[in-house]
């Protein structure tokens, strides 16, 4: 398959390996995972549609390739169709490998959507401890082997910076998304149990405070320059469970319930101090 050969030839690259030039085989490949996700979305008491009910199966495995590099690919499939052309819905893969004792680290990931597969969605990480210092580039290209290296088109780009402040720690994130000619940075500042996050842009800047109240609470306002305000809260149940509940004056409040498997959303609109079309979605995602 198209994908299958594109990400041969970017593990190869990664790998400093020609596409053409040989290779020892692969080691054994570890125990394939697979996950059922199935969902279903309520409004104002109704369900919106039935699609909802249809489970996703997601089947992943990983390897590893010769020059340590770890190869892990994945495809998404429909649980229940009537047709067999609509079965696979995405397939992807993920080559890294580590450099130079492990401060030096790179991966490129692509995915294809298999009901158009006329272009490859791409991800490229790369990161250099040491310097405390991230690369993040998406974008998309040609599905064509021939064209794929001429016809890439680049989505968004992003750099992380991160600095130690007497114990502290401060990160810079300026973010450029080409599609929409956007560009704006993230500046953070950690200090114990208090988080202080700052995003700005041309049009909008925002001040979020995260303040840990406790081993399980935690409360996190947020001011927008329009003068906006939210309050989230943040509570630890024991177990990997969770709730976080988001407070926005005059426009919703909205709760995230995370138990173990279980994954609940539920969004309340305000409209003149009452709330209608409540929207609740509850998701699964079970691992084997």
């Amino acid at each position: 398959m198209k994908l299958i050969k594109l990400l041969s030839a970017a593990s190869l690259s990664i790998a400093g390996v020609s596409a053409g030039g040989p290779s020892a085989p692969p080691a054994a490949s570890t125990r394939p995972q697979l996950s059922v996700r199935t969902g279903i979305t309520i409004r104002d008491g109704n369900f919106t549609d039935f699609d909802g009910l249809e489970p996703t199966i997601t089947w992943e495995n990983s390897q590893q390739l010769p020059n340590e590099v770890d190869f892990r690919y994945g495809i998404d499939l429909s649980a229940r169709t009537t047709n067999l052309a609509s079965l696979p819905r995405r397939i992807w893969g993920r080559a890294s490998r580590r450099f130079a004792a492990d401060r030096y680290s790179l991966s490129t990931r692509l995915d294809m959507d298999v009901q158009r597969m006329d272009r490859v969605d791409f991800q490229i990480d790369a990161a250099d401890e040491d310097n405390d210092l991230k690369f993040t580039m998406f974008g998309s290209a040609a599905a064509s082997l021939k064209r794929f290296a001429t016809s890439p088109r680049v989505s968004h780009v992003e750099f992380t910076k991160g600095f130690d402040n007497d114990g502290n720690r401060i990160t810079i994130n300026p973010r450029y998304n080409v599609n929409y000619d956007h560009m704006d940075v993230v500046m953070t500042y950690d200090a114990d149990d208090t988080l202080i996050t700052v995003t700005a842009s041309k049009d909008d800047q925002e001040v979020t405070i995260s303040q840990q109240l406790n081993d399980d609470n935690m409360l996190s306002p947020t001011i927008s320059r329009d003068g906006s305000l939210s309050l989230a809260w943040d509570r630890k149940l024991g177990d990997h469970n969770s709730v976080r509940t988001t407070l926005n004056p005059n426009r919703s409040v909205e709760v995230e319930w995370k138990d173990e498997a279980w994954t609940a959303n539920v969004n309340f609109p305000m409209e003149e101090d009452s709330m209608k079309g409540a929207t609740v979605h509850i998701k699964r995602d079970v691992r084997f």
